[in-house]
């Protein structure tokens, strides 16, 4: 037993859960790197696209970062670019098929985005400024907390477009179910359109800095 105490430690040290939990608030990767914005506004009118889109790009960075950190050492510097997009690229098509052969309905949804994950700047910048440097655990968890701290912005942002936009949540009527109709509200079309999402982003950053104010600190 006091053999595995310390490989434990040393899985998950301070600095390990840093790199799990930081990307969720002080180092999100859209409200505080202003990354991914595009995928936030694109697929976010429903509550369950928004959750697949989270799972598939956490998963495509977790272990893209882990393949690049593992190759690191044995890549050119020359191509390195090339073989990072190739890596993420094998990952992304995993994914696709996978949503084609089990969650079709959904894949039509995501449609063109899951494909344009391969270009998602988070998963790019991670390899870049993270898994060429850095060992594969560490790179491997700081590519699940960029990717969790991606796809929780991505589910609130969808959880609310979807409520107030189609009075459902994951399709379920559950303003009909509440009776909320029945006193004369509509659903708002406007939470369904594009700007939206990219409102209720700016909301989740004000909220985040004015809690976090070292983060207005920084900028300054």
């Amino acid at each position: 037993m006091s053999a595995d105490t310390p490989k434990k430690e040393a899985l998950f040290s301070a600095k390990n859960r840093r790199l799990l939990f930081n990307p969720l608030n002080k180092e999100n990767p859209i409200t505080v790197q202003v990354l991914g914005i595009c995928s936030a506004l694109a697929v976010t009118v429903k509550l369950e696209p928004a959750v697949v889109m989270a799972i598939s790009v956490t998963l495509v960075t977790a272990f893209s970062n882990l393949s690049i950190s593992l190759l690191r050492n044995t890549i050119p510097p020359r191509i390195r670019i090339i073989v990072q997009l190739v890596v993420i690229a094998m990952l992304v098509i995993l994914v696709d098929e996978v949503l084609k052969a089990f969650y079709y309905d959904v894949s039509k949804q995501l449609s063109v985005f899951v494909g344009l994950i391969i270009t998602n700047c988070i998963i790019m910048g991670r390899l870049e400024a993270f898994a060429m440097g850095n060992k594969p655990w560490p790179s491997f968890l700081d590519g699940i907390g960029n990717g969790v701290g991606y796809g929780w912005i991505l589910i609130v942002v969808g959880l609310f477009r979807e409520f107030f936009g189609s009075g459902t949540i994951w399709n379920f009527p559950v303003m009909e179910k509440l009776g909320v109709y029945n006193f004369g509200y509509k659903d708002n079309g406007l939470m369904i359109l594009p700007p939206m999402a990219l409102i209720l982003v700016g909301v989740i950053i004000w909220i985040q800095r004015a809690r976090n104010r070292e983060l207005i600190e920084e900028n300054k």
